[in-house]
């Protein structure tokens, strides 16, 4: 009794420490690119979402609907912004004092209060996924201060009107065109893309009076005021259809906002917060307790702080609970997060913000399983199966293309910078017949186009997050309806495409380590991703209890994959064969991809325990890659450090992502050749790539997850990559594969206790350092265990 009491009050003492989960500023968000993307600060519903800039004259809502994109299933288009909102407030340029600006993780709700004329004027938005809408209030201390104009905008040209209390747009893509000012050209034809598009702003007043003045809606000395904002699109996820329902949006839309008032603000903002509780309080992260000064700072000044000392765990925390919450403002039940989740300002973003297939789509999502946010990679799924249709037609386009011109090379897209030329794929066997199945190229559109290179091992990227989507939520019937049938279609693709070598190796043809280098065979990024996808499918079909024939064969091709092979200094190898290459394959090659190291993680291939000579050589490439990079990449870097069990250094990387953007390149400017490697976060936590990219957010708190729990071998392994810098601390909530979730608690470094929470009943084994446990759970049961039931490993 005495030791259970002793523990509950070392939980307890370290729960005080526990961070607030607000980011909080002292100024508004300026009104520039540079503002859009470094300090507002994001809401959003999975569909609908906005950037809220807090200025006191007048508040921007930059809002976006995550299928409103130009191009069409031959040109790939880009994300598009759908419109601002802005609210124009009489006076509001007049000095003001006690400003702050937040955004609360805990109920998802951005706020702003200042005093201005001795008034105290407060705000509050949030996107509502409940009521599918976006919700801004507007109060004072003092009666009738509220006067100004509130008014939509557009850049597609929609009809813009106002009406009693709404504010309406409508409009379509159909015959628009890139404007000269955002890039377009004199003579640029329009796409096929007929996307209709509606919005609506409702707008209540508590006294004072609201009238229309055009296409504004102007409000007098109100005590305040209560817009609700919807959006949609025709999009629609069927590829029969080219994605376009042809149905006119609007109608949903004003439904949607009709709705919400009749609810009114109090009962909005209720749902709004057992739904965010319901996701945000799954995990609580405690690292430790930060100095009392540094915690009242606002959270620019502490990001520069962190940048200086990294003394800062609770802001730590705060950024690892960010990227949970972002993925619940971006990705819920339309499509998945794209490269800026679902904010965009821009016409033309960088690479489209479009669905990149060769890392940063599935780093978009590799958090949902570890983070208890399971549910929420479902857009991703729904979006791969939708597309299929698409991806099989350009396999078989491609085929039929090669046919009909047999022995003509087509050459590829050339990529920016490389050396290097390409070549077309033919997808032809080798008794002239189309291959099975489909694949992707690097960049994708949700109306099935695509562009770049080809990355053909997407598609078995593709097939592995169905493979732990079900390895996390052990759900047989989705495993059988859903994942194996789409798993086993990869499988006949590889099976037709794959090369055997003089030697009798198997290697996937003509592939590319993404972004570097030569188009070759047995790239090893692709021979690590196969190993993979037969390694589970297999597993698969076992569990399923069928096809045994065919799983035999897929771990005979398996068994017979060109795998990791460790290269003169060291290195695991990037390609098949060693390089004579001034840069690449060398000690000074620092490209951000690191595509070579897939088999350390997200892979499961090489393990320090069960293959040390492979990881050995794994730490030897990633020593010579450096920690500089772009966001993402320094995240990856953060999980391969994890899985090889060192958290000194994936804390270095956690240290140089929270961190002003090329704070760590700047400091090792003379290692690394890359321009791009500045990396870091901008004021606002978003990742920077730069720029704005939000996988590095996502791929940072998978990370995170892994340095305290990893489950991708036969045994659940605690606290592998304890840093130094978190010595005490707790996490609740974090979830090992095979539908268990996983409490711990540690201090001075050492474990002092794990729970375990069973949703189904079987077998687990626990490691922890050289330590293990081998325990049975009955389905729902919570056991709490302690160190000294673990054995030291024979």
């Amino acid at each position: 009794m005495k030791a259970l009491l002793a523990l509950l009050g070392l939980l307890w003492a370290l729960g005080a420490g526990a961070a607030e989960l607000r980011l909080r500023y002292t100024a508004p968000a300026p009104e520039t690119a540079d503002g859009w993307e470094r300090q507002a600060l994001p809401i959003g519903n999975g569909r609908v979402g906005a950037m809220l800039f807090g200025q006191p004259a007048r508040e921007r809502l930059q809002f976006n609907e995550i299928t409103l994109w130009s191009g069409d299933d031959r040109q790939m288009g880009a994300y598009q912004p759908f419109g601002d909102l802005w609210v124009e407030l009489d006076g509001g340029d007049a000095p003001v004092q006690d400003y702050e600006r937040s955004l609360d993780l805990s109920d998802a709700t951005h706020r702003v209060q200042y005093t201005q004329h001795g008034v105290r004027f407060t705000r509050e938005a949030f996107a509502s996924h409940p009521a599918g809408v976006i919700v801004l209030h507007l109060q004072a201390d003092t009666p009738g201060r509220h006067s100004g104009r509130i008014r939509l905008g557009d850049r597609h040209g929609a009809r813009l009107r106002a009406e009693a209390g709404v504010l309406r747009a409508d409009g379509s893509l159909a015959g628009w065109v890139l404007p000269p000012e955002a890039g377009g050209q004199s003579g640029d034809t329009p796409s096929r893309n007929r996307l209709r598009y509606a919005s609506r702003v409702a707008v209540q007043a508590q006294g004072g009076h609201l009238r229309v003045d055009g296409d504004s809606l102007v409000f007098e000395g109100c005590d305040a005021l209560t817009l609700v904002l919807a959006a949609g699109t025709s999009y629609v996820a069927d590829a029969a259809r080219r994605f376009d329902s042809g149905r006119d949006p609007a109608p949903a839309v004003a439904a949607r906002v009709a709705a919400a008032l009749r609810q009114g603000l109090p009962a909005l903002r209720s749902a709004h917060r057992r739904d965010i509780a319901a996701l945000m309080g799954r995990v609580e992260i405690d690292l430790g307790p930060t100095d009392a000064a540094r915690r009242a700072l606002p959270t620019d000044q502490r990001l520069r702080a962190h940048t200086a000392d990294g003394a800062d765990p609770e802001l730590e925390a705060l950024y690892l609970q960010y990227g949970r919450y972002l993925l619940t403002a971006s990705s819920r039940d339309a499509l998945p997060a794209n490269l800026q989740g679902l904010w965009n300002h821009s016409l033309t973003p960088p690479w489209n913000s479009d669905y990149h297939s060769n890392i940063n789509l599935q780093m978009n999502y590799w958090l949902a399983g570890p983070a208890h946010l399971l549910a929420l990679q479902e857009p991703l799924l729904r979006f791969i199966e939708a597309q299929r249709p698409m991806y099989r037609r350009a396999v078989r386009e491609r085929a039929a293309d090669a046919r009909a011109h047999p022995g003509l090379q087509r050459p590829g897209i050339t990529p920016w910078g490389e050396r290097f030329r390409t070549v077309e794929e033919s997808f032809l066997r080798a008794d002239g017949q189309p291959v099975r199945g489909w694949t992707v190229r690097t960049e994708t559109s949700p109306f099935g186009a695509m562009g770049y290179l080809w990355n053909k091992t997407g598609n078995a990227w593709y097939a592995l997050h169905f493979w732990e989507h079900f390895a996390f939520g052990q759900d047989r019937a989705f495993l059988r309806q859903r994942a194996y049938p789409l798993m086993k279609e990869v499988c006949l693709f590889w099976l037709d495409h794959l090369k055997t070598l003089p030697d009798g190796r198997l290697v996937a043809p003509m592939g590319w380590s993404p972004e570097h280098g030569p188009q070759e065979d047995g790239v090893s990024y692709d021979q690590q991703i196969l190993w993979a996808l037969f390694d589970a499918t297999a597993r698969a079909a076992g569990l399923l209890r069928q096809d045994t024939a065919f799983a035999r064969r897929l771990r005979e091709t398996r068994d017979r994959l060109a795998g990791p092979r460790i290269g003169r200094w060291g290195q695991l190898l990037e390609w098949l064969d060693e390089k004579d290459d001034p840069v690449l394959d060398t000690p000074q090659d620092t490209h951000r991809h690191v595509s070579h190291l897939f088999a350390v993680y997200p892979g499961w291939q090489i393990s320090p325990t069960r293959t040390p000579a492979l990881a050995a050589a794994a730490r030897t490439s990633l020593q010579a890659r450096g920690d500089a990079g772009t966001g993402w990449s320094m995240a990856w870097k953060m999980a391969f450090w994890a899985r090889l069990h060192d958290g000194a250094r994936a804390h270095r990387m956690l240290r140089g992502l929270l961190a002003t953007p090329g704070a760590r390149a700047a400091e090792q400017a003379g290692r690394f050749s890359e321009a791009n490697n500045a990396g870091g976060t901008y004021d606002n936590l978003l990742d920077a790539h730069p720029p704005f990219q939000i996988d590095g957010n996502f791929g940072a708190v998978a990370a995170f997850c892994e340095m305290l729990l990893q489950s991708h071998e036969d045994e659940i392994t605690l606290l592998p990559a304890l840093p130094p810098a978190w010595p005490d601390g707790r996490v609740r909530g974090l979830r090992a594969r095979g539908a268990l979730g996983v409490d711990l608690a540690w201090r001075g470094g050492q474990l002092q206790s794990v729970t375990l929470q069973a949703e189904r009943a079987g077998p687990v084994q626990l490691r922890w350092g050289e330590r293990r446990l081998q325990l049975r759970l009955a389905a729902g049961e919570r056991r709490t265990l302690s160190p000294e039931q673990f054995s030291t490993a024979p």
